[in-house]
């Protein structure tokens, strides 16, 4: 979902945000084609039938990874990164459940190429580098921690596997003082992503 526009913030916001958008930035911010716009309309559509709240984003297998960013706006990932029109990879609420946008996101495992995709112009992707992200839930308080995450590379060298992350990666990292302390925890792999607000956004549609 949304992330920061330069490297250098990723040195004072340690978040989802940050970490993803620390390369490849978007390069179109300008006005909808009439394709993009048809997208957009189609997106919004169905989105707004099928998830107009948070409940109905976790009953489908969405997971709240964040807490709210400047928007207000809280991510909840399904961790299927290989996206088509009508199954996002991510979608966003606001404090009150209500739903603000979607994620689209296409693998990038080996520097592929900006997408071609659905009518959108290339240059409105960002690349997101990999990262595991993990919850904290502290098992006395109950209280949540989110926008946890660890670079791919350092998850792997403390001997931590991408496919079937494990707490105890984090604990040995030193992130936690043991394994209950982890309340969800998934690799987000270095992607194409396609940010898409339903909810009517001054800047634009895909601009974050």
């Amino acid at each position: 979902m949304k992330v920061s526009l330069t490297a250098a913030l990723l040195a004072v916001f340690c978040t989802f945000a940050v970490a993803a958008r620390a390369d490849e930035q978007a390069k179109n911010m300008g006005p909808l084609t009439p394709s993009e716009t048809k997208f957009v309309a189609s997106v919004r559509a169905d989105l707004l039938a099928r998830f107009p709240h948070v409940d109905d984003a976790l009953k489908a297998g969405y997971v709240r990874y964040t807490s709210a960013d400047d928007t207000g706006a809280i991510s909840y990932a399904n961790q299927q990164w290989n996206s088509d029109p009508t199954h996002p990879s991510q979608l966003w609420y606001d404090k009150d459940g209500n739903l603000m946008g979607a994620d689209f996101s296409v693998p990038r495992p080996n520097a592929e190429p900006r997408p071609q995709l659905w009518g959108i112009d290339p240059g409105r992707w960002y690349e997101f580098n990999g990262h595991v992200h993990y919850v904290v839930k502290d098992p006395t308080s109950g209280s949540m921690m989110y926008d946890q995450w660890i670079w791919n590379s350092d998850f792997v060298a403390a001997g931590g596997s991408l496919t079937k992350p494990s707490a105890e990666t984090v604990v040995k990292i030193g992130k936690v003082p043991s394994a209950n302390y982890i309340a969800t925890i998934f690799e987000f792999p270095t992607i194409w992503d396609l940010i898409v607000w339903v909810k009517p956004h001054a800047a634009g549609a895909f601009h974050w």
